[in-house]
């Protein structure tokens, strides 16, 4: 049977004794709250990215409600010129689940004196479940209510908001070209019927667009169809190879935007506050890992008389470098494991814990009315808990390195002369 290196066996012991002895207090003290501070930190790490992981999912999946996972488009706003052909040849993807045609233009809404600028949407109410979330559910009726013909239209909820309109009162769609007269250019305007509303809980697209069907879109704007055809994935996250794989396959000179592209600011502004906020917070760890330089250079001072009898016994300077490393290893890898085990079980179940407080509190931390979002969303990822570990380990190890190369450069006879 292998026999256990004596190095982890004195290591080991080191660490635990140095609770015990009245002596070492200090020493214990100092090594419990470096422990401590790396729990702390990597259980603040994982909730932070936890936390910011759920909220970008939440807003994805409210803005996925309305916008596609990817569009195909005619240049300039003209109507595709073999709408289908288009649709079989996207449908023959495996990765497409839906498709739906659409007309997508800008126009001014008006009631009365107020006037607002608005994103109109032509669509098929009989294909549009299958692109959008927003077309099942309760909301699926008020769609349902489009008719060609009757130029009804549906409102984001904020945009009826602020016009003060609902279902059954009048607005006028401005479109932006209008008909030359002997008078000069003379605005399209349109008489329309609200029919609903909708919320998708994005106040971008409910405070802007507004949506009728695609036929009565295409009479205003004076378009022989629709101008494009929106695409439903069973991944969202594959957007980027369909859409590439779209570009080689569809016939005629297209375009295709994945839904990455259309909010790719945003996207981007979150990517990079997550970043700084892992970096911010690796910090606190940094911090805390290397309080074990201060820890292991009292427990080096301390055990200057075992390093030389160690040494006269035939330990090599490696094998005393080697204790001490395992020594501060150990407050490592306690640390790091029980902040593991504190942020994971916080990030899983934080839709319980913020609640208790708000109510231990009597306060909100999420008000619906100024974020649309009542819960404290949580979405811990593989991908981030894994560096955090790792990267607690490795700060934990590299603070040991220098106090325990001193230690294996004492002099036996100079640490044995006062003793």
């Amino acid at each position: 049977m292998k026999q256990i290196p004596y190095e982890l066996l004195v290591g080991w012991r080191y660490t635990r004794a140095g609770r015990a002895t009245r002596r070492n207090g200090f020493i214990s003290f100092i090594s419990g709250v470096s422990m401590l501070g790396i729990a702390l930190g990597v259980a603040a790490l994982i909730i932070v990215l936890s936390v910011m992981n759920g909220f970008q999912k939440e807003v994805r999946d409210r803005m996925l409600s309305v916008v596609s996972h990817i569009e195909v488009y005619a240049q300039g706003g003209a109507a595709l010129p073999d709408l289908a052909t288009t649709l079989l040849e996207v449908r023959a993807n495996p990765q497409v689940i839906g498709a739906a045609p659409f007309i997508a233009a800008q126009a001014l809404l008006a009631r009365g004196e107020d006037m607002k600028g608005v994103m109109v949407r032509g669509i098929d109410p009989a294909l549009e479940h299958e692109v959008t979330d927003l077309a099942g559910g309760a909301q699926a009726a008020v769609l349902g209510q489009l008719k060609a013909g009757e130029f009804g239209v549906v409102l984001g909820a904020e945009l009826a908001r602020s016009l003060g309109v609902r279902a059954g009162d009048r607005v006028t769609l401005v479109a932006p070209s209008g008909e030359v007269s002997p008078a000069g250019v003379v605005p399209r305007l349109k008489q329309m019927t609200v029919v609903g509303t909708f919320d998708s809980g994005h106040y971008e697209y409910d405070s802007a667009l507004v949506m009728l069907h695609w036929q009565d879109a295409a009479r205003i704007f004076r378009l022989e169809g629709p101008t494009g055809v929106r695409l439903k994935l069973k991944d969202l996250q594959q957007a980027r190879s369909v859409a590439s794989e779209l570009s080689r396959s569809l016939t005629g000179a297209l375009y295709i935007r994945d839904w990455t592209q259309q909010n790719r600011t945003w996207f981007a502004a979150v990517q990079v506050e997550k970043r700084m906020m892992f970096i911010i917070l690796t910090l606190i760890v940094a911090v805390a890992a290397f309080n074990l330089v201060s820890t292991l250079v009292m427990t080096v001072t301390d055990k200057r008389a075992d390093i030389a009898i160690l040494r006269t016994l035939g330990a090599s300077p490696g094998s005393i470098m080697g204790i001490f490393v395992v020594q501060g290893a150990m407050v490592g890898v306690i640390g790091t494991l029980a902040g593991l085990l504190l942020g994971l079980g916080i990030a899983f179940n934080i839709d319980v814990i913020v609640p208790a407080l708000e109510q231990l509190l009597g306060a909100t931390f999420l008000p619906k009315d100024i974020y649309l979002i009542s819960r404290m969303p949580s979405d811990p990822q593989t991908s981030d808990i894994l560096p955090i570990g790792v990267i607690a380990l490795v700060l934990a190890f590299v603070a040991t390195l220098y106090p325990s190369w001193r230690a294996s450069r004492i002099n036996p006879a100079e640490a044995l002369r006062y003793e």
